[in-house]
């Protein structure tokens, strides 16, 4: 394939709480299934070319994508390596605490009982290694963090960018390989 697109799931209760999700598992809002389905209805009416969607199996990127499955016909399956960053001490924290801002841009530390960006970036780069050899468009849908690693795989950032970076809920990005 030469491209895949990359969504986030909608939105969850912590996320309109402004907390920090990572490996939780967190329910959507109704909002964040009204958010699913018009991703859904756009990705219906739009010629994307999407062949099959790939989907975190943490709860609120499962439904995202079974929601955007239905409403378009594109068969979707779980891949375990989407699974959100688990953020250990900080989950459930508030999202833009300074102490958890800062704790990003280490890219060793495992949160106190986390996992690493390294170890992170590792499943995530496999993963995209395998999809660039892939025979089909893929819809990953996935999280926030793994959003910051998708985009370092395509793109140079710098620590500072990549701990910054931060994708809407059901906002839809493309990616291209690179030949």
């Amino acid at each position: 394939m030469d491209h895949l697109y990359f969504t986030r799931h909608g939105e969850t209760t912590w996320n309109a709480a402004n907390k920090i999700c990572g490996a939780t598992d967190v329910e959507l809002t109704e909002h964040g299934r009204i958010q699913a389905a018009e991703l859904g209805k756009m990705l219906s009416t739009e010629e994307y070319g999407i062949e099959e969607i790939l989907y975190s199996p943490l709860i609120r990127a499962a439904d995202t994508a079974l929601i955007i499955s239905e409403m378009t016909g594109i068969p979707a399956r779980p891949e375990p390596r989407l699974t959100e960053q688990c953020f250990g001490i900080w989950e459930g924290t508030p999202r833009d605490g300074e102490d958890f801002a800062a704790a990003k841009e280490n890219f060793l530390d495992s949160f106190g009982g986390g996992e690493s960006m390294m170890r992170t970036g590792q499943r995530i780069y496999n993963l995209l290694d395998e999809l660039r050899d892939y025979d089909k468009t893929v819809l990953l849908v996935a999280h926030n963090g793994i959003a910051r690693f998708v985009r370092s795989y395509f793109e140079d950032l710098t620590n500072e960018q990549f701990a910054r970076f931060g994708i809407r809920n059901c906002q839809i990005l493309r990616f291209d390989f690179k030949e």
